[in-house]
């Protein structure tokens, strides 16, 4: 009887054990499905036109499953679900993300961050990565930028601001040439005229202010003190207070060789700058960068997202050219490929406030991007022209084919802009890199393909 009474106590005791044990594992894989399903099947809708920035974003994280982007383009199509609503239609945005339950909206394009969408996505209760409307001012007004470096002695050439064209063409009476002149909001990347002569200025005066060659943005126009050196480009992530650098690129504004020709969005570029030395670093750590954070968030305008410095390396020291509130291309896409760390941890640390906790880390090689363009671009260009040989990045780790200006047609990919493809190659060094890239070049092939032929000459020169 004993014997019968001690083995039902030990199953009884076994039994209520392994149903424990059972029950535990139910509620572990329960719960561990659910955040792993909310992991790995986030939707992230990039609200975007796409340049290749974009692409490059799609490539650098493995937390993305799907990809919804507003309005796309045949490119990004490729990787990415395109919707059809265009960047500033603010409200159907916010509708579109609320309806597909998105996780994250990363705004790319200056234009709506400007125009205050960070703001409407928050107002919706939703999760966007990019800065409000009164701190993406610091791109969206040159005279703001100019005006807040001033106040907070953060380094910048000389300038005046200019609400009418009478007053502007009276400073040029007097003014030093060379002399720049920027149409005060945004112009695309081409609202700065070199103007070596006073004749040119005076032209440039009628273009931006009175012909109003970049509508709106020209109504104000800051006339600077033109500034000589190095110029690089030095992209960050911000939270608000902690400001995170990324590596450093040079790029290749003039659209022909030589440095010759208009200004363009960028005729390629590369990274890091050899010209970004650590001396150089320390300056703009201690007189830039963070001076920079500290100075929006004094003004009340904190800003959490992407910085952009352009800087002059000048014989006086490091000077700021300008700020974009975004990441810039082609820069992006030789910065980007060459970064470790998933970027959306990136992306929702720079939100929540906590980049201090994050470790950027690059890869220690380089990378150059030189842009196919259509011929004729800045000005007049054809569009419609047959892409091929798109097909030779398919299996090349290393390089990179990202799409700007084209569209997919029943015959294939077309050119739809100026600046068409963004051809990118990384290497162990800069000028392997540079070797590399232009040889990819000539795996693509289009009617009016332009390109400029001395992308990273400088790297020759450091």
């Amino acid at each position: 009887l004993y014997c019968y009474f001690f083995f039902y106590c030990i199953s009884y005791v076994c039994l209520l054990s392994l149903f424990f044990f059972f029950y535990v594992i139910f509620i572990y894989f329960f719960f561990s499905s659910r955040i792993f399903f909310f992991k790995q099947k986030t939707a992230y809708e990039i609200g975007v036109r796409l340049v290749g920035s974009e692409m490059c974003i799609r490539d650098r994280s493995k937390r993305v499953d799907k990809i919804f982007c507003a309005p796309g383009n045949a490119g990004i199509g490729q990787i990415a679900e395109c919707v059809p609503i265009t960047a500033m239609e603010f409200d159907k945005l916010a509708a579109f993300a609320k309806e597909q339950k998105i996780d994250l909206t990363i705004i790319g394009m200056d234009d709506p961050l400007v125009g205050g969408i960070v703001d409407a996505f928050e107002a919706a209760g939703l999760r966007v990565f990019g800065p409000r409307k009164n701190a993406a001012i610091l791109e969206g007004s040159k005279a703001f930028s100019k005006d807040l470096m001033k106040k907070y002695n953060i380094p910048t050439a000389g300038y005046e601001t200019f609400n009418s064209p009478e007053a502007a063409l009276e400073y040029l009476k007097t003014a030093e040439y060379p002399t720049v002149l920027k149409a005060d909001g945004l112009a695309l990347g081409k609202g700065v005229l070199i103007c070596n002569t006073r004749e040119e200025a005076e032209a440039g005066v009628k273009t931006l202010m009175l012909d109003k060659q970049f509508g709106s943005a020209g109504d104000r126009i800051v006339i600077e003190e033109f500034m000589t050196g190095r110029e690089v480009s030095v992209l960050s992530f911000v939270d608000g207070h902690t400001i995170k650098i990324m590596t450093s690129a040079q790029d290749h504004k003039r659209a022909k060789d030589g440095d010759k020709g208009l200004n363009t969005g960028g005729m390629g570029t590369f990274s890091p700058s050899p010209f970004y030395t650590p001396e150089v670093d320390e300056f703009c750590k201690k007189y830039i960068y963070q001076a920079t954070v500290d100075a929006m968030k004094a003004e009340g305008r904190e800003f959490k997202g992407i910085i952009f410095f352009g800087l002059m390396l000048t014989p006086k020291g490091p000077r700021v050219l300008e700020y974009n509130a975004r990441f810039g291309d082609p820069e992006t896409q030789v910065v980007l490929p060459r970064m470790k760390n998933d970027i959306i941890d990136v992306f929702e640390a720079c939100i929540d406030g906590t980049l201090d906790k994050i470790d950027l880390e690059f890869e220690d090689n380089a990378a150059v991007c030189v842009v196919l363009a259509s011929d004729g671009y800045p000005e007049k260009y054809e569009k419609g022209k047959l892409i091929t040989g798109l097909e030779a990045f398919d299996n090349n780790p290393g390089y990179y084919c990202f799409h700007a200006g084209t569209k997919l047609t029943d015959e294939g990919f077309v050119t739809n802009g100026g600046r068409v493809l963004g051809i990118t190659a990384t290497g162990a060094d800069l000028k392997t890199a540079r070797a590399n890239a232009y040889k990819a070049t000539e795996w693509v092939s289009f009617e009016n393909k332009y390109m400029r032929h001395d992308i990273g000459k400088a790297i020759d020169e450091a």
